[in-house]
Order: structure tokens, then C-alpha cells, then sequence
């Protein structure tokens, strides 16, 4: 038997004339040079995936929703980053494979969204790559 290599990935997807979208299989390679951007990841939108988005000042990250998990935990922290000013959001983990950043951002479909990421025009229910190029302003220069 073959052992399947993984690896956790991590690039510019878009740059666009107000930001660039950062795609990370894993919030935890959000970074700096990250920050005034849009995240998409892999990650759930648990509470220990708010905190890592929470270091760095992105203009908006967005999860899997984990299919909600037990008491809303996919999805813990919107609340947590809308308090910290930070725009969030999870896409349906029927739309989207969890730990896939890239799946996030190509098919994945809100789910959910904060207070901040509602006032700056996401919604559930939209493609999350048409409501991020929206916001962005539309053009890009595809990497």
C-alpha cells in the first residue's frame, strides 16, 4: 500500500483592485501579509478557528460550517470575530470538504454569516466565490 501524501496548502487565489483572497486549508497558516484581505480556509467555524483568524486583521474569513456541530459549535466563531470586528462566514459543509480551502472558496455556498460580513453585503445562501468577487469589486488577476 501507498501512503497518500498530504499537504496543507496555502496561495493567493485573486488579486482584485480593493484586496486579495488568501486561500488556507488551515487557519492556521493565516499570516500577517494576510491582513485588509479575504481568507477562505478549510477550517470549521469553531471557537479555537475564531481565535486563529482573530490575530491577524483581515477584512473577512471564512469556514466550513462542520455541518453545525453539537450547541452550533461549527459555526462559534461568527459571533466570537463579529466581536472583534472582523466580517465572518461558513459555507455549507454539503457545498464544500472540510480541511479543503480551495473547495471553500470554488463551491462552497453561505451558510452562515456575522453581523459585519451581513453590513458589507454577504448573505447565506450565495456562492461564496461571486459574493467575495463582488465585494472585491469583481476584477481580477487570477493567479
Amino acid at each position: 500500500m501507498v501512503a497518500q501524501v498530504f499537504e496543507m496548502r496555502r496561495r493567493v487565489l485573486e488579486e482584485h483592485r480593493r484586496g486579495r483572497i488568501v486561500m488556507v486549508d488551515t487557519i492556521a497558516h493565516v499570516h500577517p501579509d494576510d491582513a485588509g484581505h479575504i481568507v477562505v480556509c478549510g477550517s470549521h467555524g469553531g471557537i479555537s478557528s475564531g481565535e486563529y483568524a482573530a490575530r491577524v486583521k483581515v477584512a473577512a474569513v471564512f469556514f466550513n460550517d462542520a455541518g453545525g456541530g453539537k450547541d452550533g459549535a461549527g459555526r462559534a466563531a461568527l459571533p466570537f470575530l463579529n466581536e472583534r470586528g472582523i466580517a465572518a462566514g461558513t459555507v455549507s459543509h454539503e457545498t464544500a470538504m472540510i480541511g479543503d480551502g480551495l473547495e471553500t472558496f470554488e463551491s462552497g455556498v453561505l451558510s452562515g454569516v456575522n453581523d459585519r460580513a451581513r453590513a458589507i453585503g454577504f448573505v447565506s445562501g450565495v456562492s461564496l466565490r461571486e459574493a467575495v468577487r463582488k465585494f472585491l469589486g469583481g476584477d481580477s488577476d487570477a493567479q
